[in-house]
């Protein structure tokens, strides 16, 4: 493995952006930003508390009441939208190596996918304002019933370290596309990416106040956004701990509407008529191994038919090598760095778990390149696994896959119902009947059929059960940044 090449640590800001500008936290304190690539120091994070998120607050509110964004013409702020994806875009390669020297995951795919992604969801909700139409209701001739969309106000915006400038575009495009304005809180382990797509909005033309960056950690900094009496709407992504905690202080404070999109366990069915045994394989291995198995919704639970195990699992382990984890920065690298010590710690301790309680480790198992004081643990595959077992019920959020068996249709439906998440899950057949009559079964917000993993913006994202509430990406975003209001109009005199 290769030596990581950084850049200095001047080469990033780490300062929060607070009305358009940058600053320090008003304590004063920073934070370290250590790369999963080899344990370096970036730089030094602001370390935001409750008087900064004030004031982030604060700013977003008086952006937001003087109407300099939401009272722009649809039309003005699709252009500045559009604007800042075509900014993405022009700094993807330096957006990408700060993305991966942040949070380890391959440069490759941070170019070629999160930034190209983050880029394309700005843009669709940019060529998406002024294409979603209020409505008249059909009453009476006596009345003119308008129901009209208006931005909910200030939003608050918490995101996770496994997708910074996804999970960031998908909430803050719709968001600002609605004329909101917002405070977004990054992930401690991630921060740095928010802060630079914080600049070039403010390049792109969104006005200053509308689009706030406080970094920090998540006591500190997200907790007393999610406790803001002035804050309208609570938007975040991360773990179902942390996401029930965001529901209570939505509660405690303002009653401010609270959409969390949270943990998976996510089942993989494959039944013994799959039409492509190949690529079911390469689904399910590429799958949970992509971006570390640092994914929601994972594919993290297998289930494949007892008859075709053996040819399945044979295949698959000849696939485990491509997935050595090496140097993230690397061109051919296609797995990196777990995010940071603890989670790779975290990682580690669930494979102890599984093997301690039986199940049979067939490939990985351990961590890796440990001379380069990074954060890599080998892609790791457990057979024998049952569902009472951890490592079949607890979201490891790692490039650790379990193994399971069925019998049958109504057996693997439900062996794969018996979760409290209910993200996603995939189902691998010939039958159409048993495809749509296992999809219909299952409890997931995304059911995909002889394919994992294909994607478009289009498309909703959320999940059932503990794994959320609300929709990301499609127009369903929009339900969640607009209020609905009816404007009842009496006609006294009908000709």
């Amino acid at each position: 493995m290769k030596p990581a090449i950084h850049p200095s640590p001047a080469s990033f800001d780490g300062r929060a952006l607070i009305n358009g500008k940058r600053v320090a936290a008003q304590s004063g304190q920073w934070f370290d930003c250590v790369s999963p690539v080899d344990g370096r120091i970036l730089t030094q994070v602001a370390r935001c508390a409750e008087a900064d998120v004030n004031a982030a607050v604060a700013a977003a509110r008086a952006a937001f009441e003087d109407h300099r964004w939401s009272g722009m013409p649809p039309a003005q702020r699709k252009r500045i939208l559009i604007r800042f994806a075509d900014l993405l875009l022009e700094h993807a390669d330096a957006l990408a190596l700060t993305e991966t020297l942040d949070m380890g995951k391959p440069v490759k795919y941070a170019r070629s996918v999160d930034v190209t992604s983050a880029a394309n969801c700005i843009r669709w909700y940019g060529e998406a304002v002024d294409k979603v139409y209020d409505e008249i209701a059909p009453t009476a001739r006596t009345a003119l019933a308008l129901i009209t969309r208006e931005p909910v106000g200030v939003v608050g915006v918490i995101v996770p370290w496994n997708y910074p400038m996804i999970m960031a575009a998908w909430k803050i495009a719709p968001a600002l596309a609605s004329g909101n304005s917002v405070v977004l809180k990054p992930s401690e382990k991630s921060p740095l990416t928010a802060l630079r797509m914080a600049d070039l909005a403010l390049e792109a033309g969104v006005p200053e106040g509308v689009f706030n960056v406080v970094t920090g950690m998540g006591p500190e900094a997200g907790s007393p956004l999610a406790l803001h009496m002035d804050v309208d709407c609570i938007a975040f992504t991360g773990s179902t701990r942390v996401g029930k905690q965001i529901h209570v202080m939505a509660g405690q404070s303002n009653l401010k509407r609270a959409w969390t999109e949270l943990g998976g366990k996510s089942p993989n069915i494959v039944f013994a008529d799959c039409p492509n045994l190949d690529r079911a394989v390469e689904a399910a291995v590429g799958s949970i191994f992509f971006n570390q198995g640092e994914s929601c919704n994972a594919p993290s639970r297998l289930y494949v038919q007892a008859e075709i195990k053996e040819r399945f699992l044979e295949k698959a382990l000849a696939l485990v090598p491509a997935y050595a984890p090496a140097n993230p920065l690397l061109p051919d690298t296609v797995m990196g760095a777990l995010v940071d010590q603890i989670q790779m710690n975290s990682v580690l301790r669930y494979i102890d778990i599984g093997k301690a309680e039986g199940a049979k480790v067939i490939a990985g198992g351990e961590q890796a390149l440990r001379e380069t004081g990074g954060c890599y643990v080998q892609p790791t595959i457990f057979d024998g696994v049952t569902g009472g077992m951890t490592i079949a019920r607890e979201e490891i959020f790692g490039p650790v896959l379990s193994v399971l068996t069925f019998t049958d249709a109504a057996d693997a439906v439900r062996q794969a119902n018996a979760s409290v998440y209910g993200l996603q899950a995939g189902v691998w057949t010939s039958d159409l009947n048993k495809a749509h009559g296992v999809a219909r079964a299952l409890r997931a917000g995304t059911v995909h059929v002889n394919q994992y993993d294909e994607d478009d913006i289009t498309v909703p994202f959320g999940g059932f059960k503990q794994s959320g509430v609300g929709r990301d990406k499609s127009l369903h975003a929009f339900d969640k940044y607009t209020e609905t209001k009816t404007t009842w109009i009496r006609i006294d005199s009908p000709v």
